[in-house]
C-alpha cells in the first residue's frame, strides 16, 4: 500500500462513500422546531429539538431518543488515517518542488498564476495535515520523505528521472511536461483520498474526513483547470 511509505517526523464533487459508513451515517442534524405563539393564549413551553441520525445515501434518517443521541461517540482515528496524512504531506511537497520551477522555465504566462494557486492551496493543507498529526501525538513526516525513490509507488508521484527531465526543460516543452506531470500528480492525490474514504476503516473521524474531502475537491478543481490549459497549448 502507498501509505506504508512514510517514515518521519504539518465545483466538482468529493468521492462517494460506501453506504453505512460512519462518516456519513453518524452525522447528527439538529432540527430546530419553531414554537407558534397565539395572540389570545400563553406561549407554549419550549420543545426540545429532535436529533436525527442521517441514513446512508438513499435511505431516510432516524429520529433518536435523547439517550440514543448521547450514546453516539465521535469515531476515533485509525492507522489508515495516520498513514494517509503522513503520506499526503510529502505528496504535496513534491508538487511544491514542481511549482518552484515555473518562474524560471515556463513560457505560457498563465502557468505562473496556476502554479501560485497550487502553492497557496497545498502549503495551507500541509499546515493542516501537520497540525492533525501533532494534535494526536503522531510523528510528522520529513520534508522530503519519499522523494528520492519516487514515493515507493505512491499514486501520482513523479520518479526522480521525471523530475530531472522537468528540471532540464524550458519554454513550451516545460509547460507541457509540467501540466502533464501535475495533472497526474493531482489525480494520484484524488486516488489516495478515495482509498481512505471508501476502503477499510479510515476516514471516519470527522476532522480527517473533512481534510480528505477538502483535498479531494481542491485537487479536482485544479485538475480541470490544468486540463483546459494543456488542451489550449496542444490545440
Amino acid at each position: 500500500m502507498w501509505h506504508d511509505l512514510v517514515n518521519g517526523d504539518p465545483m466538482p464533487t468529493t468521492p462517494n462513500l460506501r453506504p453505512g459508513r460512519t462518516a456519513a451515517a453518524l452525522v447528527v442534524l439538529l432540527v430546530g422546531v419553531a414554537g407558534c405563539t397565539s395572540e389570545a393564549g400563553p406561549e407554549p413551553e419550549e420543545t426540545a429539538a429532535p436529533v436525527v441520525q442521517l441514513g446512508a445515501p438513499g435511505e431516510s434518517g432516524t429520529t433518536l431518543s435523547p439517550e440514543e443521541a448521547e450514546s453516539i461517540e465521535e469515531p476515533a482515528y485509525t492507522d489508515a488515517d495516520v498513514a494517509f496524512v503522513q503520506g499526503m504531506i510529502p505528496h504535496h511537497q513534491q508538487a511544491l518542488e514542481m511549482t518552484a520551477l515555473v518562474d524560471r522555465r515556463a513560457d505560457d504566462p498563465g502557468l505562473a498564476a496556476m502554479a501560485e494557486r497550487i502553492e497557496v492551496t497545498q502549503v495551507a493543507e500541509i499546515v493542516q495535515l501537520q497540525g492533525w498529526l501533532t494534535g494526536r501525538g503522531e510523528s510528522v513526516s520529513g520534508m522530503h520523505a519519499g522523494h528520492s525513490d519516487g514515493g515507493h509507488g505512491m499514486p501520482g508521484m513523479l520518479t526522480p528521472q521525471e523530475m530531472a527531465r522537468l528540471e532540464r526543460a524550458s519554454g513550451p516543452r516545460f509547460d507541457r511536461l509540467f501540466l502533464q506531470g501535475m495533472i497526474r500528480h493531482h489525480e494520484g492525490a484524488v486516488v489516495m483520498v478515495e482509498m481512505l474514504l471508501t476502503e477499510g476503516e479510515g476516514g471516519q473521524e470527522s476532522e480527517v474526513f473533512q481534510l480528505a474531502s477538502h483535498i479531494g475537491t481542491d485537487q479536482q478543481v485544479e485538475i480541470a483547470a490544468m486540463k483546459r490549459k494543456l488542451a489550449e497549448l496542444e490545440g
